[in-house]
């Protein structure tokens, strides 16, 4: 090991990036594959899809289920107000984080695609950024493509994908942080620093699954029959 490397591998906050990697791809797992009290998102699909009858109307069930779940989570992680945000804020980031990817892998599974696909996956998270994140992200070429072209590859880049995860992070870091610090020290109040946390996932919430819908277009016809 060079004394360069060894350095890096003392240093934390070198290897920050990685982490925060990683640990928005084990979220993306826990967002696929459930708990044992929280159902994955294929789980998901399929009791929607039952329920509803058509891919579609599955999916407009899903989102409305799912805005409701985001803005439920977004309201308790903000009730503290100004002392508990240090420790409230990681909490929020990583609910909504699962929330709104169990959103996007519930669409993507119901349009058909393969969510267990490592391409998928990657294109999944990229969604998390939206429609105008996508964007600048495309113009200052750090996504070689759109979510869909990473999705329908032919074959899957590791490298792309370490990048992603590690990028996407630091912007939902960087967004929801900033957004309810701004707020919370505005507002000083708890109960109503809830309310709007709240209201703020839902709303982002119903960006992304809009975004995911644009993205993931049908490849084939799923019916509850």
């Amino acid at each position: 090991m060079t004394g360069e490397s060894r350095e890096v591998s003392k240093n934390p906050l070198a290897r920050a990036p990685e982490v925060g990697g990683n640990m928005l791809r084990g979220l993306l797992e826990t967002a696929i594959n459930g708990t044992t009290m929280v159902p994955g998102a294929k789980s998901a699909a399929a009791k929607h899809l039952v329920k509803k009858g058509s891919a579609e109307d599955a999916i407009e069930s899903l989102v409305l289920t799912h805005i409701g779940l985001a803005g439920a989570q977004g309201f308790v992680t903000s009730l503290g107000g100004l002392p508990t945000l240090a420790v409230t804020l990681p909490a929020n980031i990583a609910g909504l984080a699962v929330v709104q990817v169990r959103l996007i892998a519930t669409i993507a599974h119901l349009r058909g695609y393969d969510i267990d696909s490592p391409r998928v996956r990657t294109a999944m998270i990229v969604c998390l950024m939206g429609r105008d994140g996508v964007r600048r992200l495309i113009d200052d070429g750090v996504l070689p493509s759109t979510p869909l072209a990473i999705a329908t590859a032919p074959m899957f880049d590791a490298t792309l994908d370490h990048l992603v995860s590690e990028r996407v992070l630091g912007e939902l870091v960087g967004r929801i942080g900033g957004r309810r610090a701004g707020l919370l020290f505005a507002r000083r109040i708890p109960l109503l620093g809830g309310g709007v946390g709240g209201a703020m996932d839902g709303y982002s919430t119903i960006e992304i699954g809009s975004f995911a819908r644009e993205v993931f277009v049908t490849r084939r016809r799923i019916t509850a029959g």
